[in-house]
């Protein structure tokens, strides 16, 4: 690309029209993403921007402004930020609290008035989260994978989220490029466009070119944003501490362990050095696959806060008319995306855990392209051999051995009683089997889970839902390009092939499993008298406890316990009501006011208690 020159603002000059071209089928620009205002004349690098380095006017008119953003500051508060999250999360605690309470419905209660309010509930959490910054942004992201913790109405909301914020001054970004590389701007490229491609909360993308004449793309990460990051996460720690012990909330629910992962996953994807060896990594993992094409890494240019990538333009995989136009086979297309992903996850064991169509284009001769490589999943042969057993169980519809499976997994907390969790996982695997395997549906094969795991004490791992999203968000992909299109179908051959190297393996293992299994039985036949020995002189010494529970006295206890302190909160509310009514004809108006106030939350503590005896009577 050459130099920008005054002469090259000419837009109906060959080479502007090929730019406005490529800007247009560019997969690395997104529909509508908000860019800066900038001078016509780069102060650090002093050239002059043509007319196609500017965003047009309509463009402007659809982008927020910088101010409309709270957390867009030159430097970021921790008590502002605490404020602000903590605020965020007391409304929607008192929300949730209220949706409970089938009194506050007017006209009567009724789940779809309860779906309703969830989903009015849900766009407010997605429109605080785009407010509250980049890291509420990327947490809203993970937990629109996370339907076996958060309602439907949550998750399809805030799989809604879009990473649409201003982009940052070029000088900034002038700026963090020099303090990485103690260089200006001016002595590593020979140019740099100073308007971003793209704009999005972590970062933003420009175009450039080296002095060698390479075309590259210079991913810069947002200023302060680790700052921002420890901020928000120090809080946000405290958010999941409360919710733990929630008696309610924190039941069947390990959030400090979500917030670990989460806390996990961000830094790595705001660590471009980590990005740009998962770039390495992936593009080696496909060479010699000729459909398959990976920005090559410059690291020479890299840092932690600035990552450059070879320049790959290619048309966006989602603009279905530009395709045709280039002359490129949707329904092709379709099946690529499906095996690239398949091979990802069972042959490499690394595997792109955002394919969405803003990271997938296609290039002019029908190539697969890949770009950002922030977020990846990885599976290690343990893992692997794992989910296989989880697979054939599936196949089998033996509901014991996908629970065992599943615990394996760790996505299925060890209990005592597995009797209502298997129920559940027969029920799927029954109407699972109703259907041809080539005629099943990603999306309805995880909602279904996602149900049941909701009401269950699944804890899925980060990879497991990772996997599940980009089935799904690829099974979209292929229905946009092909509305024939079948994951399922194309899953097909590889699935035969996982059956036929179970069975290959269980063939070779069976005598070391029967050996084991044997060894097993002898040790638990040579132990078994003394452990009767060993239980008949605990009888003989009184040593052996026997615990009943009789259901019926511990909710007998229970009530005359509520009883109890109904009782306590009625004197309570009366003496504080009489003391208040004392104060006030005594001229103490502050003292009756903050015993009346006190009077107040007893009274409806004593209201909470009494709803809560006469829902115990009711069973």
């Amino acid at each position: 690309m050459p130099v920008a020159t005054t002469n090259a603002s000419d837009p109906r000059s060959p080479s502007n029209r090929q730019l406005h071209r490529e800007r247009r089928v560019s997969a690395l620009s997104e529909d509508s993403l908000p860019q800066s205002t900038h001078p016509k004349r780069s102060p650090r690098l002093g050239r002059p921007l043509s007319d196609h380095h500017r965003t047009t006017s309509g463009d402007r008119s659809l982008i927020p402004t910088a101010s409309s953003y709270r957390w867009n500051r030159p430097n970021y508060s921790r008590n502002r930020r605490r404020i602000e999250i903590w605020s965020f999360v007391g409304r929607f605690l008192f929300e949730l609290w209220l949706n409970d309470r089938k009194w506050s419905y007017w006209g009567g209660y009724s789940d779809a008035k309860l779906a309703a309010r969830r989903r009015r509930l849900a766009i407010w959490i997605r429109e605080t989260f785009l407010q509250l910054g980049p890291t509420f942004i990327k947490l809203g992201q993970l937990f629109s994978t996370r339907s076996d913790i958060f309602p439907a109405e949550y998750v399809e909301e805030l799989s809604k989220l879009q990473d649409r914020v201003p982009a940052f001054s070029s000088e900034l970004a002038y700026e963090i490029i020099q303090e990485d590389f103690g260089k200006p701007a001016q002595e590593l490229y020979r140019y740099f466009d100073p308007v971003p491609l793209a704009a999005a909360s972590l970062g933003q993308v420009h175009k450039a070119q080296l002095k060698t004449g390479e075309e590259i793309v210079v991913k810069v990460q947002r200023p302060g944003l680790k700052r921002l990051f420890d901020i928000d996460l120090g809080i946000a720690r405290g958010v999941a501490l409360y919710l733990q012990n929630h008696s309610k909330w924190g039941k069947g629910r390990d959030w400090m362990g979500i917030y670990d992962e989460c806390c996990r996953i961000l830094y790595l994807e705001i660590d471009y050095l980590n990005e740009g060896r998962n770039a390495d990594t992936f593009r080696r993992n496909f060479r010699g696959v000729d459909w398959v094409r990976v920005p090559r890494v410059y690291w020479r240019y890299t840092s932690a806060r600035v990552l450059t990538l070879e320049y790959r333009p290619g048309i966006k995989i989602s603009h279905y008319e530009a395709l045709e136009a280039a002359g490129l086979d949707r329904k092709h297309l379709a099946s690529l995306g499906a095996i690239a992903y398949l091979n990802q996850l069972l042959d490499h064991g690394f595997f792109h855990a955002d394919p969405h169509p803003g990271n997938l284009a296609v290039s002019p001769d029908g190539a697969l392209i890949f770009y950002d490589f922030g977020m990846m999943g990885q599976i290690t042969s343990n893992l692997r051999q794992k989910l296989m057993e989880l697979f054939f169980g599936v196949a089998q519809r033996d509901s014991d051995r996908v629970v065992q499976a599943l615990i394996a997994v760790e996505a299925l907390a060890p209990m005592q009683d597995v009797g209502p969790v298997r129920r559940s996982i027969q029920y799927i695997l029954d109407n699972l089997m109703d259907k041809p395997f080539e005629e099943q549906s990603v999306e309805a094969i995880t909602d279904d889970l996602y149900e049941i795991a909701y009401d269950q004490p699944f804890r899925f791992p980060a990879t497991f839902t990772f996997v599940m999203r980009a089935f799904s968000t690829l099974e979209g992909v292929g229905k946009g390009l092909d509305p024939d299109f079948n994951f399922m179908e194309v899953a097909k051959p590889f699935a035969f092939d996982l059956m036929n190297q179970g069975r290959e393996d269980y063939g070779n293992g069976i005598l070391s499993e029967l050996s084991r299994q044997a060894s097993e039985v002898s040790s638990t036949a040579l132990g078994l008298p003394r452990r009767i020995e060993d239980s008949l002189e605990k009888l003989e010494r009184g040593d052996v406890r026997v615990r009943v529970r009789a259901t019926e006295t511990d909710r007998l206890l229970r009530r005359m316990a509520n009883m109890q302190m109904t009782t306590n909160y009625t004197l309570l509310v009366s003496a504080l009501t009489l003391s208040a009514t004392i104060l006030v004809v005594s001229g103490e108006v502050w003292l009756a006011g903050g015993a009346a106030v006190l009077a107040i939350a007893f009274a409806l503590a004593l209201l909470r208690l009494m709803a809560r005896i006469n829902r115990a009577d009711r069973f």
